[in-house]
């Protein structure tokens, strides 16, 4: 699943970097093109590196397998066992929120394209405004779930409040996108 998540949040900067590159160049965009270069040099960043939260992720779940593999049969053992099982819960809660920071820029970036870019391309924008509000809602589930393993109550209580701060932020970001979209067919 945070796998899945980094790779739609990698589409939706994807799909921004695309709007920006059918702007540029255009004539008719002359005066939104160095904006519009700079949303394509930023979507194309953080789509390079939710790529590599893809396999970051699958990276930190496999931590935690170990982690939970490693022997219990005497009380040190069951010690290192309960502290490994933590860090990489913790390390398994960096990752997706890694890409819940990531998916967020990327929805900024679709909002910056869905509104300056070219018209006809605006609803990529959209679209990818939606897959990176995907992506952050399926990594924000992730870190959610980790956090219900982990015995850090300030770690707990930041990170969630992390996630929600960027739930809230996306979605009124992709309310506005849509908006957007959907005035600008219509003029």
């Amino acid at each position: 699943g945070g796998s899945a998540a980094a790779l739609a949040g990698a589409l939706g900067a994807a799909l921004a970097a695309m709007v920006g590159r059918l702007t540029v160049g255009r004539k008719r965009y002359a005066d939104v093109e160095q904006q519009m270069q700079a949303v394509v040099e930023q979507a194309d960043q953080l789509r390079l590196r939710l790529a590599q939260l893809v396999t970051e992720d699958a990276a930190a779940f496999d931590q935690v397998q170990a982690a939970y593999r490693l022997p219990k049969a005497t009380p040190d053992e069951t010690e290192a066992r309960a502290q490994a099982i933590q860090d990489a819960f913790k390390a398994a809660s960096r990752t997706p929120l890694e890409t819940v920071a990531a998916c967020l820029d990327a929805l900024r970036l679709a909002e910056q394209a869905a509104v300056i870019g070219n018209v006809n391309a605006s609803t990529d924008a959209a679209v990818g405004a939606l897959l990176a509000h995907a992506g952050l809602q399926g990594a924000a589930l992730n870190v959610r779930v980790n956090l219900t393993s982990i015995d850090d109550p300030e770690f707990v209580a930041a990170s969630q409040q992390a996630v929600d701060i960027a739930i809230e932020e996306a979605g009124a970001l992709l309310g506005r996108v849509l908006s957007t979209v959907e005035q600008r067919w219509q003029s």
